[in-house]
Order: C-alpha cells, then structure tokens, then sequence
C-alpha cells in the first residue's frame, strides 16, 4: 500500500498530516509522508529473474526505478541464490536548508536503535548535522543506512563505555538495551553502559558546553505502590532482581546527571519514557507489542505471561519524538514523562492487536483470516503490575500531549512488518 493512501486520524478525529511543531525557536515539524517514505517502503526494490547474466542484471536495475520515488536503493534480491545486491542511493530525501546559525550540531548515542532512528530521521530531515555513534548490540545500521554518505550525516562505530570526543551543541543519550532479553543478557554491561556511558556524555557535555538529554524509563518507577506514576515519586524497585541492572542503572544514570548539573552547571533534560512501539522495533527484543503483532501475523498462538490482568500504556513513536525534542530545546531541567496514558490489560491488548492483524490483512489482501489463540505462560520475576504516567507536566511546560491512538499506530506497524515478513527480512 502507498504511504500516500493511508490516512491516519488522531485521537481527537483530525487527520495527522504532519508531526512535530514549531516551539521553543525550534521548528521540528515535517510532513508525515516524508516520514514513511522512511520505514514504510520496501527494501528490496525488485527480484532479478533467477537466469539473468550481468546486462539483464543492470537492465532490471534501472528499470526498478521507473515509476518509483527516486529516494530509494536499487536493490536486487536473486531469489535462486537468496541473496541480494546492493547499491548506493540514488538521490537522498530532500532535507530542510538552514543558515549556519540555524543548523545544530547534534549526538544521538544509539541512534541505530528503535527510537534513536527515528529521532536521527526527524532531525535529518529538519536539516540538522547528525552524528550517530552506536556498538550495535541491539541497532543496526539497515535502521539509519539511508542517510550514510549525505554531507550532513556520519555514523560510528563506538561504545559510549569509552570516552568519544566531538564538538556538537545538542546531545541525546538513548544508549542502552531496552528489553529485557537484551539488558538481561549481561548484566554488567547493561549498567557500566547506564553509568559509564552517562559518564562519559555528561562530560562531553560539559566540556562543549552543549545541552544534553538523557532518555530514562519508567521502570525507575518499579512495580509502583502510585498509580499513576508522577514525576515526584520516588520508586518501588527490587535492586537485586533480575531487573534491578536496567531499572537501577537508569536510576544511578538520573543521579549522575542531576550532580552534573548541580556541581558543574551542565544543562539537563531527563525523559522518563513509557512503553513505546513502531516501526523498526526489532520483533525479537522480547517486547510485548511486537511479540504480540509477529505472533497473529504467523498464525501462532499469542503468548500473554500471568492472567494477563497487568496494565500498560503504550505510546507510537511519533508521539515520543515530539516529546523529546520538545524536552530538549525547552527550558525544564525536571525529570518530565513521556508517555500515552491510554491504559490497557494486557489480556485486552492482545486481543486488540489480534483483531487490527486480521483488518489489515482483509483491507490489504482481501483475506478474511481466522483469529489466533490467546494463551497464558508464568509471569516473569518482578514484572510490573501497572504501568501508566501521569503526563500533566509535560502538558503544562511543553505543550506536549500523544496525537496517535494506540488502534492507528497498531494498523502502521503492522503493515511494516507484514511487508518484512513478506519480503523475508525478518
């Protein structure tokens, strides 16, 4: 389906035809469709018949352009062999032009992952400089390869553990594993990561006089004895658990850049981010949306761990990118929470999710699927029984509120990993 035909409304009934806005003397607002053209396209441009010598070959390349926006890679996928050939842009995605004084230099640490792509691709296109460093334990470079080569891009290999040198005047520090499978995996790491890898940005940080932004969690919120958790409480949280090096790591990431700021006058912003899903999320990090979206698509039995009676909130990352850049070029040094306080049991989720497969899959392919079962397995240690912020400050200091319904941003990423599915990358 073209990007152009889907049409979104957001939760107030009104067609979202861009994102972001202009406040604080910081216009990020870009058209949604430049978005899409993004992440909602496929990857492998056209199929090279399995007998094609070499001329046929760069024929079936320059033909796989006609008719097709001219942002796009030419890539062949040879379906004898399964392996693909691959080649440069042919044009990059028009990005805004600024005068020198306008054009921000910006770090996105772990700007290969989930959200940190997405952040990467709003300030690409808002005509930023943008220097991605990420070690790739859980980004990609597929998520950011369409911007490698532009003059106002660089992407490197680095682990923010070790010092990075660089001049910029903006820093977001989205660095870290964020599922459990992935944070889990090695414990250490995931908290030298929190707290050296803070560490060593805050003193960028200082050293460049530059703003920073910590991306922090709500699980430094625990299993909360509040609900709904706002900025001024202060955790129910099991230090030892098989949690406590992500939830304590992003606590002691808090801590470190409050001192910063105090003792050294750092300025600081601290996003507490709530659940939050879309496009490029990897469906194998463990996490429950794209557990879910994968399992109807396959046709397997959709896993939900207790009694499925626990709450969560989850915003589309639209939603959340707005927040944070509108964090980050406002005045508010207060940890602020981003977040949808739409708020669901994860048994009613589950459903929702499996009946916004089966429309899509009807209003896209004409076929009327079955409905997969639901199934329960034993909770996981110290997972929260209720998940939803309190959003009234960043209503009040950012303007800031969520524009997607859940059920809208389901339907966008469903369609993004049906095409994956199809086109066999994931």
């Amino acid at each position: 389906m073209a990007t152009s035909s889907i049409k979104v409304l957001d939760k107030y009934g009104q067609e979202i035809k861009t994102v972001g806005f202009n406040r604080f003397g910081f216009d990020s607002e870009v058209p949604i469709d430049e978005l899409r053209s993004l992440y909602l396209r496929p990857h492998y441009v056209s199929t090279a018949p399995s007998t094609a010598d070499s001329s046929k070959e760069d024929a079936k390349e320059t033909e796989s352009t006609q008719g097709r926006t001219p942002y796009q890679t030419n890539s062949i996928y040879h379906p004898d062999s399964q392996s693909i050939s691959y080649t440069t842009l042919t044009r990059f995605q028009p990005v805004k032009l600024l005068s020198p004084p306008e054009r921000k230099r910006i770090l996105v640490t772990g700007g290969a992952g989930f959200v940190g792509s997405h952040l990467v691709d709003r300030l690409m296109l808002l005509g930023h400089e943008v220097t991605v460093i990420d070690n790739f334990f859980t980004g990609s470079k597929t998520t950011v390869s369409h911007w490698i080569g532009h003059p106002n891009f660089e992407m490197v290999r680095h682990d923010v553990v070790e010092p990075f040198m660089i001049e910029c005047d903006q820093i977001y520090h989205l660095a870290c594993p964020a599922s459990p499978p992935h944070y889990q995996f090695n414990a250490v790491k995931t908290l030298k990561t929190s707290f050296m890898g803070t560490l060593n940005m805050l003193g960028l940080a200082k050293r460049t006089k530059a703003r920073f932004l910590i991306t922090s969690t709500s699980e430094i919120y625990g299993d909360p004895e509040v609900h709904p958790q706002n900025e001024e409480y202060w955790g129910h949280v099991n230090p030892i658990g098989p949690r406590a090096c992500y939830d304590e790591g992003k606590r002691v990431a808090e801590t470190l850049t409050y001192g910063y700021h105090r003792q050294d006058g750092v300025d600081v912003r601290v996003a507490r981010i709530f659940n939050t899903y879309g496009p490029r999320m990897n469906p194998a990090d463990g996490r429950v949306v794209s557990n879910f979206i994968m399992q109807a698509l396959r046709g397997e039995d959709m896993t939900v761990y207790g009694d499925g009676s626990q709450t969560r909130s989850f915003q589309y990352v639209h939603d959340l990118i707005d927040g944070l850049i509108a964090l980050m070029n406002s005045n508010e040094t207060r940890p602020v929470n981003i977040g949808n306080g739409d708020e669901f049991t994860i048994g009613d989720f589950a459903k929702l999710v499996r009946e916004t497969v089966r429309k899509v899959k009807k209003e896209d392919d004409g076929v009327d699927v079955p409905l997969v079962n639901i199934i329960q397995k034993p909770i996981p240690t110290d997972d929260p029984q209720k998940r939803r912020p309190d959003t009234t400050r960043a209503k009040e200091v950012l303007g800031w509120q969520p524009k997607w319904s859940v059920e809208m941003g389901l339907e966008e990423m469903v369609r993004y990993y049906k095409a994956k599915l199809a086109e066999g990358s994931l």
